[in-house]
């Protein structure tokens, strides 16, 4: 019993003796300083205190935008100091006018430096709100935060007259084309010019006349960034003078955009926009979209779903109709078909070999229809000799296809890949009635990627071949689809129009005689009916 309570005593003292071997933390008082609201104050706070703990001890309150020097987290210790900066912001509506612009048009059916108002120019207005940033009642910063159109401002358009020196030649129909990113006509004669899109933001890409001739289908350049959106498809009418444009609501639309025989309906193919080249992946669908003098009828319609259109169909197809409306042809890098509008699907006609062209873009073969209906045009990619691969051929040729029979004929050899046969109205010459193709041929065949063109005409079956434009030695034409005029000329003949350097120049077909149009070479797509 005595052991045991000796026992219990031992370990009672080495308790004793831990307890007062271990160190004692003193807890002791920091001293800082805060500035705040003008004023700068001590605070006494318990060592090891954040910046935060020092403010709540001190009854220092924070707004939401107040900033701290050094953060809120940070440990305190003896001597340090705490900036607190009051931050607030305001917000300020203003109404700011927004000038007019002046823009000049050149015209070369004026005189030399005669001019011509053809619209007034008139101030718009914007609403802006600004947001502005105070700390401690010193102002520190203003930004525009949200910008509001309340009227657009309508540019001062002058026509400016620039001296001609080309003859005045009589023409049938409307001849439209884009000259410095705006669309113009010529009507009745090349001296009769008139602007009916003054925007200068038209791309090129679509510019089309309604059967009718009474209205005008192009796309406009996208002001939203790229990848996102490539430009947007608009109408006008072209009666008269300007009228204010018409947004169908449709984008991305690259390789075909035109009018069925309802001249309110537009029909087109549209693409998905890419950052990588070429900027875009086709869809390779078909959409019609009727429309009212207020916009859209209703939303489009699709004809063809959205597919992968075969070899190299990221590029894209186009299509063409046949001259009465009543048949659809499509082409695309590896063939051509027709299309069933009502069932929505491609019956393929012939099997064409893709070109490689080991690039950011795809070669689609060029089509058009006879005026029986019952004909295709088209440039097939021709077999190599030797060791060079099919998809690498450099050899193209016109061919004519028969929808009856079948028959495929060679109508014209290394012609180029880009030979765009177009065909002509009805020809009468004496009692034989037909029609004329006018295609381009390359200046050297084998190199027809980069080779110039020259322009040439030929009957239906290949023959009275003809070659018209340029003369021998000239440069050669660009890749195009000449325009034929809608009705013939005073001889029975008709008049070819292509672009040449920027101009637009016309070519008697019968005659030959060569005239130019055009001489400031903004010229960059037409369109004639």
């Amino acid at each position: 019993m005595k052991a045991r309570y000796f026992s219990i005593c031992i370990l009672a003292l080495l308790q004793v003796l831990m307890v007062a071997c271990q160190p004692q933390i003193l807890q002791r008082d920091v001293t800082v300083t805060i500035s705040v609201d003008g004023q700068t104050l001590e605070s006494k706070i318990p060592a090891g205190s954040t910046v935060q703990e020092a403010l709540d001890a001190a009854g220092i309150s924070l707004g939401e935008l107040d900033r701290l020097d050094p953060p809120a987290y940070s440990l305190l210790s003896d001597g340090s100091s705490i900036q607190v900066r009051r931050v607030r912001e305001e917000f300020e509506t203003q109404q700011e006018i927004i000038p007019f612009e002046h823009q000049e048009l050149r015209n070369e059916s004026l005189p030399q430096g005669e001019t011509r108002l053809l619209q007034s120019g008139s101030n718009g207005s914007k609403e802006i709100t600004v947001r502005y940033v105070y700390e401690d009642d010193i102002e520190t910063s203003s930004n525009v935060v949200r910008e509001i159109i309340l009227k657009a401002s309508q540019p001062e358009i002058i026509m400016v007259g620039v001296q001609s020196p080309f003859s005045p030649l009589t023409i049938p129909g409307k001849l439209a084309y884009v000259a410095g990113g705006n669309a113009w006509i010529m009507e009745g004669s090349t001296a009769n010019r008139r602007p009916v899109v003054t925007t200068g933001d038209l791309d090129g890409r679509i510019l089309s006349i309604s059967p009718s001739g009474n209205w005008l289908l192009f796309s406009r350049k996208s002001t939203r960034p790229a990848g996102e959106e490539i430009n947007t498809l608009w109408v006008v009418n072209i009666e008269g003078g300007l009228q204010e444009p018409i947004d169908l609501k449709v984008s991305n639309v690259i390789h075909f955009g035109n009018w069925i025989p309802d001249t309110r309906t537009v029909v087109y193919s549209t693409v998905e926009p890419r950052q990588a080249a070429p900027g875009w992946q086709a869809n390779n669908d078909l959409y019609t979209l009727r429309f009212t003098l207020s916009g859209p009828l209703s939303k489009p319609t699709e004809v063809v779903e959205a597919n992968a259109g075969g070899i190299y169909g990221w590029w894209g197809s186009t299509y063409v109709y046949s001259y009465n409306g009543e048949q659809l042809a499509y082409t695309r890098p590896d063939g051509i078909g027709l299309v069933d509008v009502k069932e929505g699907e491609l019956i393929p006609l012939l099997d064409i070999t893709p070109l490689q062209t080991r690039s950011d873009w795809a070669w689609i073969p060029g089509l058009a229809w006879g005026l029986d209906g019952a004909t295709l045009y088209i440039v097939t990619h021709a077999p190599a000799s030797g060791l060079v691969s099919a998809e690498e051929s450099p050899y193209f040729d016109l061919n004519a296809i028969s929808l009856t029979n079948s028959a495929n004929v060679l109508l014209s050899a290394n012609t180029g890949m880009f030979a765009y046969p177009t065909v002509s109205p009805l020809l009468e010459t004496g009692l034989e009635r037909g029609y004329q193709i006018a295609f381009l041929e390359a200046a050297f065949p084998e190199q027809s990627d980069t080779s110039r063109y020259r322009l040439v005409t030929m009957d239906r079956d290949g023959s009275n071949r003809q070659v018209l434009f340029p003369d021998e030695g000239l440069p050669g034409l660009e890749p195009q689809t000449p325009a034929w005029a809608p009705q013939p000329t005073a001889g029975g003949a008709y008049l070819l129009a292509i672009l040449y350097q920027g101009n637009l120049w016309m070519i008697d077909t019968g005659s030959g005689q060569v005239y130019q149009v055009t001489g400031d070479g903004l010229m960059d797509q037409i369109d004639w009916k």
